[in-house]
């Protein structure tokens, strides 16, 4: 037995090793494991001073360029875009949602979005494809957006808002994202 003991310690010691390099890969390396990437201007979408008052001014001409287009109010798409994305243009979800509309790569592609990264084609086509839930529901904004966040097919499957929580949730977020929106637009 006694000669078990030191290939015990061995394997214990090789144990703790690793344990120790693996700890110190996870808090050496940020990022490894996380799916993130800073935005970075270019040069069609260069960085715009801040302006006072406005929670999002990197985006805002282009908000108003699709609000106009599309005829969908403003402070709604700002709602949606803080609700989906947090205003991070390179956000990617757990289920392969991307940009600041969290567009699905094959809905982006049905759209005709070229960079789904690009602010202003992913804010576009997010826009486009709202403006067609919208019609597609009568204009009712909250079948609207519970088609947005859990898909048309439920929608019309639970024959008006699906009973998820996420959906529930997500509505309630936007509504208030627009709300507060819209009373910093009274007050300015």
């Amino acid at each position: 037995m006694n000669e078990d003991l030191p290939l015990q310690r061995n394997v214990v010691s090789i144990c703790w090793l690793a344990f120790i390099i693996g700890t110190a890969v996870l808090f050496l390396i940020p990022g490894i494991f996380y799916n993130y990437t800073h935005f970075q201007p270019s040069e069609s979408y260069p960085i715009q001073p801040a302006v006072p008052g406005e929670t999002e001014p990197l985006f805002h001409s282009i908000i108003q360029e699709a609000s106009d287009r599309y005829q969908v109010d403003p402070e709604l798409i700002r709602a949606i875009i803080m609700t989906e994305s947090s205003n991070n243009p390179r956000a990617v979800s757990r289920k392969g949602a991307r940009g600041l509309m969290q567009l699905m790569p094959a809905t982006a592609k049905a759209l005709g979005v070229e960079n789904i990264f690009d602010p202003a084609h992913n804010i576009h086509g997010g826009v486009r494809y709202f403006r067609q839930l919208l019609d597609k529901f009568g204009g009712d904004t909250k079948m609207a957006l519970a088609a947005y966040n859990a898909g048309s097919r439920k929608v019309r499957q639970y024959q008006g808002v699906p009973p998820f929580e996420t959906t529930l949730y997500y509505i309630k977020r936007v509504f208030s994202y627009y709300n507060r929106y819209k009373a910093e637009l009274e007050s300015a």
